[in-house]
């Protein structure tokens, strides 16, 4: 059991899709960083505001004994939008990695076979014929 599992582990498959995984993984921070420090303070410079910290208070909560607010409810429109133009980065990324992927194995494909050799009845059809002569 353990050598059928080590075998399953190994096939090249599951290798490939647990690289696929760690680097989509490591790609998802850099877009999270690029969209958090780029992206989104360019769109605040234009609503003149924090883009990740838009948001839009539901239920306004009270003062407890210590001085602090609690019970504040806030629809966190910003974080919601900020993970949108995360996810629409890491799709389209991921389309042009597959179009490019796709493409590579369009060309294998059409490469052009060996042009076949006659068949063994073309071979015998040949030989009967020149025997006839």
């Amino acid at each position: 059991m353990l050598k059928e599992f080590k075998e399953f582990a190994m096939k090249g498959n599951l290798v490939d899709i647990a690289v696929g995984f760690v680097m989509g993984a490591a790609f998802k921070e850099v877009v999270t960083s690029f969209t958090g420090g780029i992206v989104s303070p360019l769109i605040g410079l234009i609503f003149d505001a924090d883009f990740k910290s838009l948001r839009y208070q539901l239920k306004e909560g009270a003062l407890d004994e210590a001085g602090k607010m609690v019970g504040d409810v806030y629809l966190e429109y910003g974080t919601f939008l900020t993970n949108i133009i995360d996810f629409i980065i890491v799709a389209f990324v991921m389309f042009l990695v597959v179009k490019g992927i796709n493409g590579m194995k369009k060309k294998e494909e059409e490469a052009p076979a060996a042009p076949a050799g006659p068949s063994q009845e073309d071979l015998l059809a040949e030989i009967r014929d020149l025997l006839k002569k």
